[in-house]
């Protein structure tokens, strides 16, 4: 259930907007008390001025603007206009330009907040790239060719910008709230696993250092899209109380299990079964787990499952440098086909990874119904919102996939889309644009 008050007062007082989505033990939805809430927020609200260290109350009042402006952001010096917004354009701009943020201790406030979780009471956080997209700022150092997609299929397009590696939880239930924990951008020179292997790692420690995790729970649910080498993932946090989840791409070929090694057999022992290649149906050997779960959006829904699957690994890319030999990362594979998709009477089926291995039939109908969460990520994440769809002008995607996207933070706030307040700051430097989203990712939260 969504909770909102509005209470137009002052920064140091309580709510000016309130959107709590709270989900309990039993899996079901429960609303806190008015009490409650407002105490919790009071609570964020001074922990978020605190984090502002230079032009905190003008910041402040820029966040109640944002909060409580009528209809989407059209230009920062509309949000002068607003009545929580005290202050003069010229504040308003000289806050962006100088104000300063103390972002470690926000995302310890960030992550302290009430976090969703699955029905067994695991926590599932989501990682997607989302792009700051800057065709014109020529001049701008740090920017990168971006995947943008188009209106129809094959028109997806690489345009200059910033790219975020956002971080979120999910909810247990089809939504497009999620709590977007962090946002960090990758630079030019960046490795994008590396980036993201040492993100999660802080969001996991900052998870358990504000108790959401203790000895004797789930492990944390990371979930992955194709774009992200999952078995790599795996291998690098595996010392966490984590398990990894992602797409595979259907042209992968993987390895099966080493079978039980004869007796009086010669030679070095091997390490990698035969070739299961995703695209050829003649590799796959029977499964080992099939469900099948009745849905009523895709239809009935076939998941077949192999266990201790794993890539072959070569000194290529990123294992170039490894030491020692490679590992044999074994999880367990899954193949899940469906009826029928929205819009699509013959879905191709989608192929996952998951890093746990001896996974009874009822984990493998829960990684494949985690899997579907990841896509609130896609209206939940921080998107351009520039274009209506125009692919000639080179100014932002139109995604044909997905609604328009909605920045949806911590606790179920609808923040900068369509409000439309992340691109909206023309920053110059990446520097700039970084402090700015940080800035908007805290408001959301409020």
């Amino acid at each position: 259930m969504m909770i909102f008050g509005f209470l137009r007062q002052n920064l140091k007082t309580q709510a000016v907007a309130v959107a709590f989505s709270m989900a309990w033990q039993a899996g079901g939805v429960e609303s806190a008390d008015d009490a409650q809430v407002r105490a919790w927020l009071a609570v964020f609200r001074q922990d978020l001025y605190r984090c502002f260290t230079a032009r905190a109350d003008a910041l402040f009042e820029l966040a109640d603007a944002v909060l409580c402006a009528d209809g989407p952001v059209r230009s920062l010096a509309g949000l002068s206009l607003v009545a929580e917004h005290r202050r003069g354009h010229g504040a308003l701009y000289d806050a962006v330009n100088h104000g300063r943020i103390d972002i470690a201790r926000l995302r310890r406030s960030l992550t302290g907040l009430p976090l969703p979780r699955a029905a067994d009471g695991r926590l599932m956080l989501a990682v997607d790239v989302s792009s700051w997209l800057r065709p014109g700022a020529a001049t701008s150092p740090g920017r990168l060719f971006c995947h943008v997609y188009g209106r129809g299929k094959g028109q997806a397009q690489m345009i200059p910008g910033w790219p975020y590696s956002v971080i979120a939880a999910l909810e247990s239930g089809r939504t497009s709230w999620t709590a977007v924990l962090d946002a960090v951008r990758l630079g030019p020179d960046d490795d994008q696993a590396e980036v993201t292997a040492a993100q999660v790692r802080d969001v996991v420690a900052r998870l358990i250092a504000a108790g959401h995790w203790r000895h004797g729970d789930p492990p944390i649910l990371v979930i992955v899209d194709a774009g992200y080498d999952v078995p790599r993932l795996a291998y690098q946090l595996a010392d966490l109380p984590a398990q990894f989840l992602g797409r595979l791409r259907s042209d992968r070929v993987m390895r099966l299990p080493t079978p039980p090694r004869q007796p009086a057999t010669v030679g070095r022992p091997r390490k990698h079964g035969r070739e299961l290649a995703l695209a050829d149906p003649a590799t796959w050997p029977e499964p080992q787990v099939i469900t099948t779960t009745a849905t009523s959006r895709y239809g009935t829904a076939v998941a077949a499952a192999w266990d201790r699957v794993h890539p072959r690994l070569t000194h290529r890319s990123a294992w170039l440098d490894h030491d020692g030999p490679l590992p044999v990362i074994e999880g367990t594979l899954i193949r899940l086909q469906v009826d029928h998709l929205p819009g699509d009477r013959d879905p191709k089926p989608v192929w996952l990874w998951s890093s746990a291995t001896d996974a009874a039939p009822g984990e493998v109908d829960r990684c494949w119904q985690a899997f579907l969460r990841r896509f609130d990520l896609e209206t939940g994440k921080p998107q351009c919102c520039h274009s209506r769809g125009r692919l000639a002008s080179l100014r932002a995607p139109s995604c044909s996939v997905f609604v328009e996207a909605a920045w949806s933070f911590s606790q179920g706030r609808r923040l900068c889309w369509p409000r439309g307040t992340w691109c909206k700051e023309r920053s110059r430097s990446a520097s700039a644009a970084s402090a700015w989203t940080t800035r908007s990712l805290a408001w959301g939260c409020r």
